[in-house]
């Protein structure tokens, strides 16, 4: 491929590349939208354009096919089906198979950090001791355009070994050496990216994010001894891990990497993909180093799959932990399919994040989370993940025990569909829903400012976190749950409840926070996603063209 210097002018002053990369691509059908500074050329030009058009013209008909398949499933999940296991790949998870191998730097990831792609949080997180940082565009990530493309030249650099940054009050950080390594999540495969269109239509965000990222940085991380290496979101079906071996096997043609240079890990955030975990690391079985366990999205599509059976109601969010019944069963059962297929099995994130201006919440803080661990550890986990880099020498004590390698077991069977769905004890309370608004609102007010990973009431929280609260008080108020007060959440008194708890918030936030914060428009929003007949499939879709304070985030 051409260089971008070949194809682009370099004028001596531009504020923007928009105009001259649409001159270059007029023939073509894609077409920018957003503003591009010149600092982002290394990573945006006509070439890396280019890719993403050619993974656009040979996969995204594909890509909303699988949507469309997703529709049918939950409209029989409506009708009174449960999820369970297909007959019809029983013969993979009997067989006898295993994963390959995965990369030397790879091998040891007893403890990964996550969060979003800002400088700070990519320099801090690559030095904080962890084996692994996974950089965010997805649940940790606020994606307005502006941030987004940031976050896309912070990861070049990263990729390169060299990153600096000066904080608003005067504090420096630099990247050091050695340092975790980098691997990144794009966007699922239900998201689009307003900010570039090919043939009329914005594009997939999953390719746009992959496709900028692999483009820019594939060979400058293999030749530092790493790789370009993913987290894949969201995935339903092992059709949905297929279609991402294709795209990654086309693209290493495309670009003249050995075959498996990309290599994957697939978080299990979905309630249907419990069900083909075998199934989705058989798809993936070149390339695919292990699955992790997404704990909170899992819950949230827990809710949403059986939105509509009212046995399977679950009870306030505080007593969703880790210890409830079917997310024990969850667990324990990842982990099994993993060490089955020798596949490193990575452990959720645990909220809680160290609290500065309190020793005894945050000694209360430290012990949830060390407890947390060693749940994991004892369930069978290879590595887990923290949201903090004071965390990481806390859990790091935790897994030190840990092997560094899975150990393998034989296939078992399939365990019971009613042990993986089941109906914890407890109901819903006045108090739950207030915790529910309280959370919801305080996160999507921040996600609206473009801030994806948000401290609330000493958790680190991310948008999983605001889809659990308003599914669950979508379906609390559509199926007319009784409260444990006495009478059912009707919109009268969810109204009510609503202005109560934002006068709490209020409280909680500060005046002058609230009065420069985006708390009505967080409210608006909730209010319509709770109210619609119909359940919004995820917020960022009905939210997404708010965040940053301006239409579809583009920064025009």
């Amino acid at each position: 491929m051409m260089a971008p210097s070949a194809l682009i002018p370099a004028p001596s002053e531009r504020s923007d590349l928009r105009e001259e990369l649409n001159r270059a691509l007029r023939a073509e059908t894609l077409e920018l939208h957003g503003r591009v500074p010149p600092q982002l050329e290394p990573v945006v030009h006509v070439e890396s354009l280019r890719f993403i058009a050619a993974l656009c013209e040979r996969f995204e008909a594909r890509r909303n096919e699988l949507l469309s398949k997703r529709e049918v499933y939950q409209r029989q999940i409506d009708g009174g089906t449960l999820p369970g296991f297909s007959a019809e790949t029983e013969h993979v998870r009997r067989s006898s198979w295993s994963v390959a191998p995965p990369p030397e730097d790879l091998k040891d990831r007893r403890i990964e950090i996550t969060g979003p792609t800002d400088r700070k949080m990519v320099i801090n997180a690559l030095n904080s001791g962890a084996q692994v940082f996974m950089a965010d565009f997805e649940d940790s990530h606020a994606p307005a355009w502006k941030l987004t493309l940031e976050g896309q030249r912070n990861l070049y650099d990263a990729a390169r070994g060299r990153m600096e940054h000066v904080s608003t009050e005067g504090k420096a950080y630099v990247l050091r050496s050695p340092h975790a390594v980098l691997m990144m999540r794009p966007r699922g495969w239900h998201l689009d990216e307003e900010g570039l269109s090919f043939g009329g239509e914005s594009v997939p965000a999953s390719l746009f994010d992959f496709g900028l990222f692999l483009h820019a940085n594939a060979s400058s991380l293999r030749s530092h001894g790493s790789g370009p290496y993913l987290y894949l979101p969201k995935l339903q079906s092992a059709e949905e891990a297929a279609l991402w071996d294709d795209v990654l096997s086309f693209s290493e043609e495309l670009l003249g990497l050995p075959r498996g240079s990309v290599r994957c890990t697939v978080l299990i955030e979905t309630l249907p993909a419990l069900f083909q975990m075998h199934e989705i690391l058989h798809a993936l079985q070149r390339r695919v180093l292990g699955l992790n366990f997404g704990r909170w999205d899992f819950l949230f599509s827990f809710i949403k799959t059986l939105r509509a059976h009212p046995d399977f109601i679950l009870p306030d969010r505080a007593r969703l932990t880790m210890d409830t019944p079917f997310m024990l069963a969850a667990s324990r059962y990842l982990v099994r399919t993993c060490h089955e297929r020798e596949a490193q099995a990575i452990g959720g994130m645990a909220a809680d994040i160290p609290v500065r201006d309190d020793a005894e919440l945050n000694v209360e803080a430290i012990s949830r989370v060390r407890a947390d661990k060693l749940r994991e550890l004892d369930h069978g986990y290879d590595g887990t993940w923290v949201a903090h880099p004071g965390l990481v020498p806390v859990v790091a004590r935790v897994f030190s025990v840990a092997p560094p390698l899975p150990t393998p077991s034989s296939p078992g069977h399939d365990p019971k569909v009613s042990d993986l769905i089941v109906l914890p004890p407890g109901g819903a309370s006045e108090s739950g829903v207030r915790a529910d608004l309280n959370a919801a609102v305080q996160y999507l007010e921040s996600w609206l400012r473009g801030v994806g990973a948000a401290a609330i009431h000493y958790r680190m929280e991310d948008t999983a976190t605001a889809e659990i609260c308003r599914t669950q008080l979508w379906q609390w108020l559509h199926l007319e749950v009784e409260l444990s007060e006495g009478g059912k959440l009707t919109p009268e008194r969810l109204s009510r409840l609503t202005d109560s708890e934002m006068q709490v918030v209020r409280r909680e936030v500060g005046e002058e926070r609230w009065t420069h914060g985006a708390f009505a428009q967080a409210r608006s929003l909730l209010d319509e996603l709770i109210a619609a007949p119909e359940l919004e499939e995820f917020l960022t879709l009905r939210a997404g063209p708010y965040v940053d304070g301006s239409p579809l985030g583009l920064d025009t």
